[in-house]
């Protein structure tokens, strides 16, 4: 049995979102305990209720301007659905104003496609998920991120309500994560020189000296992106790239993501062996705190029809 709601798919500033480009949006679609279903056109996330157990929740589109929520497993109550709906909300970013990117994309050539709703990142239902996950991406092969990923989920995440195997559990919490020996780290998950650093970021939050969820809620005016940068620098594992994704995630899109993927595939875009990182910054400078978002679909148009 299966409770299933409707909310409705606009942005702030009465913008549209397209809900599939949203669920496609980058590779953590792909990363447990989140399940992204092309097939079917559907995404499964693991939500945390207050004062209850995990729930798993199935995206999909709904009613016209609508996204479809299913809340697996037995009937939610009014209070699961209350915590569904907020978390639904979080992990769209249906709360980010992007007008004012749509405004300049509108007036150029090879963004105008994204005023019919593309631009919004899918985000983790905690900073500290997407934080966790971000490091697990860097100097490795996608293959073992996923392998990463999937043993934290597995082995260290609490069980949810309608999940169908370990793989939905929910992502675990900085407490067992801290909890969790380096032994688990180094011969299960098999993170490397991340392992240190995780249970480090782990630690920091278990025992309240970090908290990024404020990091997260803070806005421009309270915390700068340039003063942001610095504190994600700041944590353990985190470099440039990192905090770049990290900041795009929470909705602060001003950094570029360039990596060893972008920076080829940008080049290839345009038709050039190699461009300069000052050159394709120069490219995107006209959006100004949405250059590093414009830059992104620019790189990811073909990755949805």
């Amino acid at each position: 049995m299966t409770t299933e709601l409707q909310l409705p798919l606009a942005g702030p500033g009465g913008e549209p979102v397209d809900l599939w480009r949203t669920m496609n949006s980058h590779g953590f679609a792909e990363l447990a305990p989140t399940r992204l279903d092309e097939e079917a056109r559907t995404l499964e996330v693991t939500l945390r209720i207050r004062r209850g157990k995990p729930r798993r929740v199935r995206l999909r589109e709904g009613g016209s301007g609508h996204v479809a929520v299913e809340i697996l497993g037995p009937a939610a109550g009014v209070r699961v659905q209350e915590g569904v709906v907020a978390g639904v909300r979080h992990v769209l970013r249906l709360d980010h104003d992007l007008s004012s990117f749509y405004a300049e994309a509108k007036r150029d050539p090879d963004l105008a496609w994204a005023v019919s709703g593309a631009g919004r990142m899918l985000q983790g239902p905690s900073v500290f998920e997407d934080v966790v996950k971000t490091v697990c991406t860097t100097n490795c092969a996608w293959s073992a991120t996923v392998r990463m990923v999937n043993a934290l989920v597995e082995h260290l995440g609490e069980r949810a309500i309608g999940g169908s195997g370990p793989l939905s559990n929910a992502f675990p919490t900085p407490e067992r994560m801290a909890d969790t020996p380096e032994a688990f780290y180094r011969d299960v998950a098999r993170t490397g020189y991340r392992g240190a650093y995780l249970r480090t970021l782990a630690r920091s939050i278990a025992e309240g000296r970090l908290d990024l969820e404020a990091l997260a809620a803070a806005t421009p005016g309270e915390l700068s992106d340039e003063e942001l940068e610095q504190r994600l620098l700041a944590l353990p594992g985190v470099g440039p790239y990192a905090a770049a994704h990290i900041m795009m995630t929470i909705g602060r899109n001003s950094l570029l993501i360039l990596d060893s993927w972008t920076r080829p595939k940008y080049a290839r875009v345009v038709g050039k062996k190699i461009v300069s990182d000052p050159q394709i910054r120069r490219r995107f400078a006209r959006y100004g705190d949405h250059a590093g978002l414009a830059f992104w679909l620019f790189v990811t148009r073909d990755w949805v029809a």
